[in-house]
């Protein structure tokens, strides 16, 4: 279950609005098809290991990351395709919570009289697909905040300077959170400023650049930055208010970036809450947040954040630099929200911190 987890990882921000699954097919103790969720979404796992066991896979133990499917999509049901297949066991880490599967998945195997496990690694399982999780049980995407600041919390010098704050590795590490993520979402103020690609730019990675979301209540992304002029080639998207400029909106729509229309929240920008269903309903399930401080302190005052990754370069600035949050309302510690650490790591001379959000039970 470690491998076929392993393998799951591989579709991370490739799969949307799929989960990543991996499979492992075992027969008298060697491993006779791999297989993991392909680009798009399908084929799925478990059909890509079969493909490649063939006729050893009857009688074989089939180790799945999640519950295969029991309802006929874009592709049949994996569970009809194991039984077909002839396996004898299959082991699965967690059961799928979409309605159409939830179980039914399990009873199937069951019913074909093939012994099923299930519960291996399931944390893990669920951790992994946590997105996927969020997405169907809570209609939004996971939402994961990336920041890289000074050991006090800041992003930039009171005048904007902010290239580099951390490191080599620290960037590159960067970029690889965006490979795994199916959109990365930033404030309109962040795009003027750096009028940025928000692509993934390591070599072999290239084509695994996620969908760029930029939250921009009055339409004011420049038509001749970098990411409207791209938008025909990197899906781009906008989170704006309802009923804009109609002329404004049709030059964006001409240019190729889809506009999702939110209603105002506080202060009159848009309703990120409102916002990130919508990219769950197009089938976003992992978003990274890039910046900025606005929209950074909007997310945290909604409590939308689950998970944080935070850079933190070896420097102190001061109280004149920008803060990673702009105020967002705590005047009591019970209010401010807090974060369960899961990992640490040293990347050069940075530190990466990974926390989760912890939420009472």
């Amino acid at each position: 279950m470690e491998a076929a987890l392993g393998l799951a990882r591989r579709g991370l921000g490739r799969v949307w609005p799929n989960p990543a699954v991996g499979c492992i097919l075992v027969n008298d103790g060697k491993v006779v098809g791999r297989g993991w969720t392909q680009p798009g979404g399908r084929p799925h796992a478990e059909t890509e290991a079969l493909s490649r066991a063939g006729d050893r896979a009857r009688g074989a133990a089939a180790y799945v990351t999640l519950e295969p499917c029991a309802h006929h999509g874009k592709t049949p049901p994996c569970a009809e395709a194991l039984i077909r297949a002839g396996v004898g066991r299959v082991v699965v880490a967690c059961e799928d919570p979409d309605e159409r599967v939830s179980g039914r998945g399990v009873e199937m195997l069951k019913g074909a009289g093939i012994q099923v496990e299930l519960g291996a690694l399931e944390d893990e399982a669920r951790a992994l697909n946590a997105g996927f999780f969020r997405r169907v049980l809570n209609r939004r995407p996971l939402v994961t905040l990336k920041l890289a600041t000074t050991l006090d919390g800041r992003i930039a010098t009171h005048g904007g300077e902010s290239k580099w704050i951390t490191g080599e590795r620290a960037r590159t590490a960067s970029h690889l959170l965006r490979s795994s993520h199916d959109g990365i979402l930033v404030g309109v103020g962040t795009a003027l400023i750096d009028n940025p690609e928000l692509t993934c730019r390591l070599p072999g990675l290239e084509d695994s650049s996620p969908v760029r979301v930029i939250a921009d209540s009055r339409l004011r992304l420049p038509l001749t930055g970098k990411l409207v002029k791209t938008a025909r080639d990197i899906l781009t998207w906008v989170i704006t208010l309802e009923n804009g400029p109609r002329e404004r909106r049709l030059v964006f729509e001409d240019a190729g970036v889809r506009l999702i229309e939110v209603p105002a929240g506080e202060g009159g920008y848009p309703d990120l809450a409102a916002g990130l269903v919508k990219l769950g309903d197009a089938g976003l399930t992992r978003v990274l947040v890039e910046g900025g401080a606005h929209l950074a302190a909007a997310l945290l005052r909604a409590d939308l954040v689950d998970r944080l990754v935070w850079f933190h370069a070896p420097g102190i600035m001061g109280g004149d630099g920008i803060p990673a949050a702009s105020a967002f309302g705590v005047d009591a510690l019970k209010n401010m929200p807090r974060f369960t650490p899961l990992g640490v790591r040293a990347l050069g001379n940075d530190i990466e911190h990974v926390l989760e959000r912890t939420r009472e039970a």
